[in-house]
């Protein structure tokens, strides 16, 4: 699946942010424990989406805004769901997504969200009938919660047609 790039200043606001960035300047010693915390954040967030994950096991490397997971989850929806869990949060700028998956099947397509961009917009562009775009806001679940609330900077799934 590989290594996949965001936005670090788009996101869920998850952990501490610019006061993360200052602390662990000011006080190196600071630095594992501040990762640590906002990988416990990660992991708390990707629970509550249920997307039926085991052993999910996060890492978070602030300085260079990465975070690395690991754990099995059931299909290849579920995982990618989970790089998007992982990388739609401020101050993450790349996801290394470890996963196992149980039901293997054909990876989705990404699309980074523009200013101006509508899910109808996207279905256009990547299915050629912007009358599609609930396959998105489904793919996209439950980290989507309405089909128009997309923010520039979101990376979003764009499944099969």
């Amino acid at each position: 699946m590989g290594l996949f790039s965001f936005i670090k200043e788009a996101g869920e606001k998850l952990f501490g942010g610019k006061d993360a960035e200052a602390a662990t300047l000011n006080n190196p010693a600071a630095t594992e424990e501040l990762n640590a915390k906002a990988a416990k954040a990660i992991e708390t967030y990707i629970a509550s989406q249920n997307l039926g994950a085991s052993n999910v096991q996060v890492a978070f490397d602030g300085a260079q805004g990465k975070v690395t997971v690991k754990g099995t989850a059931p299909t290849q929806s579920a995982k990618e769901k989970i790089t998007l869990c992982c990388g739609n949060v401020a101050n993450v700028t790349s996801v290394d997504n470890q996963m196992d998956v149980t039901n293997p099947e054909p990876e989705a397509q990404y699309h980074d969200v523009v200013r101006g961009d509508t899910l109808s917009a996207i279905a256009k562009k990547f299915y050629g009938d912007a009358n599609k775009y609930p396959q998105i806001f489904e793919a996209n679940k439950p980290m989507l919660t309405h089909p128009d609330k997309i923010y520039p900077g979101q990376k979003l799934r764009i499944p099969p047609v």
